[in-house]
């Protein structure tokens, strides 16, 4: 395991979000938010509305900049997204996760949720020095992101899809 469970789950909720935006049929309805908040665990406030959609599509932004900026740059990020916040951690427990951190809020709206979940967890990545685990998909196509949780750090692509469109195309120019 590179990261702790709860860090691993907020990086890849984060890359998840941030690469709806890209994607003309990802959350865009409220329905949409409600099964990402569930897919992923969020405990906290969820109020089912479009604004709290229009405010979790406006975090995509700033999270794509947080998680692609090199290890220095992601500091300030990260401790604007926290103070912003008022982040004070605190060590909580609920069904099916053990102790674990949390900083936002217990009524924080549920962007600010996930951004200072994501700013906990680039904490754990910029200690580790392991910023090189965030990266845009190797597809020269593609604007992705991808998390690379591999031991041997060989994820270079944000899907099969993309993975598989360059395997084919390097097939074929070998065969040319």
């Amino acid at each position: 395991m590179v990261f702790a469970h709860d860090t691993e789950q907020a990086l890849l909720a984060a890359v998840e979000l941030v690469n709806t935006a890209d994607d003309p049929d990802a959350l865009r309805a409220v329905s949409d938010l409600d099964a990402f908040y569930t897919r992923w665990g969020y405990t906290g406030r969820h109020d089912h509305t479009d604004a709290e959609l229009a405010a979790v599509r406006e975090v995509r932004g700033p999270l794509r900049q947080l998680l692609t900026a090199p290890r220095d740059e992601a500091v300030p990020l990260v401790n604007a997204i926290l103070a912003d916040a008022g982040a004070v951690p605190r060590l909580v427990r609920h069904d099916p996760v053990d102790w674990h951190i949390h900083a936002e809020p217990a009524d924080a709206p549920l962007a600010t949720q996930i951004a200072v979940e994501t700013a906990m967890a680039m904490i754990d990545v910029v200690r580790e020095n392991e910023t090189s685990r965030l990266a845009v998909c190797a597809d020269a196509d593609c604007e992705d992101l991808v998390l690379d949780l591999s031991r041997n750090r060989s994820k270079r692509f944000c899907s099969t899809t993309c993975g598989n469109r360059n395997a084919v195309a390097a097939y074929r120019a070998r065969q040319r």
